[in-house]
């Protein structure tokens, strides 16, 4: 039985947190019966005494835990209980949640649900059917919420995720959070760092779902909302945007050089007498040894492949994969040359590259060679 372990921040929560612990520990955890829950609450030494009332409650229930800590953020209070749930209570998966109520505890079984269902990173949506805001919230706050997901989808090209700023997530610790360098997240201080979680995480991930969440009022003290952490996120969303895009523009100039190659061979190959199809296979294989090289230079450089064995092996499988490429290229270009003659041989070339070659180079590269995209059949 899968351990699961939720983490919950609380300074200055006194108010709530006695509440929020019995309905979770007394009545929600109760109703999962094929996980085992706990609880983890993280105060960062509230003066309001959110820690007593805590460990007041620890001898009620026996899966009910407090980590005491400077305060140092909210991020810096996930990261504190991550490890601790991880190090020192084995948790399989952990989840974050609100002491406020914002995440209604009803919403926990469902999240479990999905992760007990094969889903690696479980995240509680208010944008999909079934999800919610408050309607007390002001036109302005709705505004914002949403258009900064908006935005958010666009520059990570996460289209197929709607709720990219929720705070209520469940992740699988193996081969999830476990590969993240929790301690270097950006903007540990603001809500901001869960954008960079989101973002490895959902890299990481094998299966990503998302279950409707009705995002509540906060009944109790003020509203967490403030614009200098929409600011913060937003600046935080657009930094892995850019880095995100940083290898596919290496790939590109890479795919150009390669190109380059390629053309100068054709043109070599072709003085050389081959026949029209060994001229465009003897081109592209002389492009693949470029591209491997600079590719595993530089576009991959954090993969990079070492170790003579290991090179020979990967170099291998490169050729084997950019075979398609081989024949993508033999086939469309002899084609091109039998309908439009031997003249076009140069012009056919960009358009082969453009439009088949290099998706296709783009999605072997990740998803076979160097593995930096998590794919059903393949873990790193």
């Amino acid at each position: 039985m899968d351990k699961i372990v939720i983490v919950m921040p609380a300074f200055n929560e006194a108010e709530n947190i006695g509440p929020m612990v019995e309905a979770l520990c007394g009545t929600e955890f109760p109703k999962i019966k094929d996980a085992d829950m706990h609880l983890l609450v993280v105060d960062a030494n509230s003066p309001d005494g959110t820690g007593k009332i805590v460990s007041d409650k620890q001898g009620k229930y026996k899966n009910l835990h407090l980590l005491s800590k400077d305060k140092g953020g909210l991020g810096a209070d996930y990261v504190a209980g991550f490890k601790y749930a991880v190090d020192k209570l084995s948790a399989d998966a952990v989840m974050e949640m609100d002491a406020d109520f914002q995440h209604p505890p009803r919403f926990v079984k469902p999240m479990v649900d999905a992760y007990l269902e094969g889903a690696e990173y479980v995240i509680g949506s208010r944008y999909i059917p079934g999800g919610s805001v408050p309607k007390e919230w002001a036109l302005f706050r709705k505004a914002v919420s949403y258009f900064g997901n908006l935005y958010i989808r666009l520059v990570l090209l996460k289209p197929s995720i709607h709720d990219l700023t929720t705070g209520f997530r469940l992740t699988k610790v193996k081969g999830v959070l476990d590969k993240i360098d929790i301690d270097h997240l950006m903007e540990q201080k603001r809500f901001a760092y869960k954008v960079d979680l989101l973002y490895q995480s959902i890299k990481n991930a094998k299966k990503v779902k998302e279950v409707p969440l009705e995002f509540a009022p906060r009944t109790k003290e003020q509203s967490k909302f403030n614009m200098k952490e929409t600011v913060s996120t937003l600046k935080v969303a657009t930094i892995l945007g850019i880095k995100d895009k940083a290898r596919f523009i290496k790939f590109g100039t890479v795919g150009f050089i390669g190109y380059v190659v390629n053309a100068v061979g054709l043109a070599v190959f072709a003085k050389l007498g081959f026949p029209e199809w060994g001229i465009w296979a003897a081109a592209t294989e002389v492009a693949i040894v470029s591209n491997f090289i600079l590719n595993n230079l530089w576009t991959f450089k954090s993969e990079k492949i070492t170790g003579v064995g290991f090179l020979l092996k990967k170099f291998f499988q490169f050729n084997l994969t950019s075979t398609g490429a081989l024949i993508i290229q033999a086939i469309f270009g002899s084609l091109g040359v039998a309908f439009f003659g031997t003249g076009s041989r140069q012009l056919l070339l960009p358009f082969i590259i453009l439009l088949l070659v290099l998706p296709y180079n783009y999605f072997m590269y990740n998803a076979v060679i160097w593995k930096t995209w998590k794919m059903p059949w393949s873990r790193k």
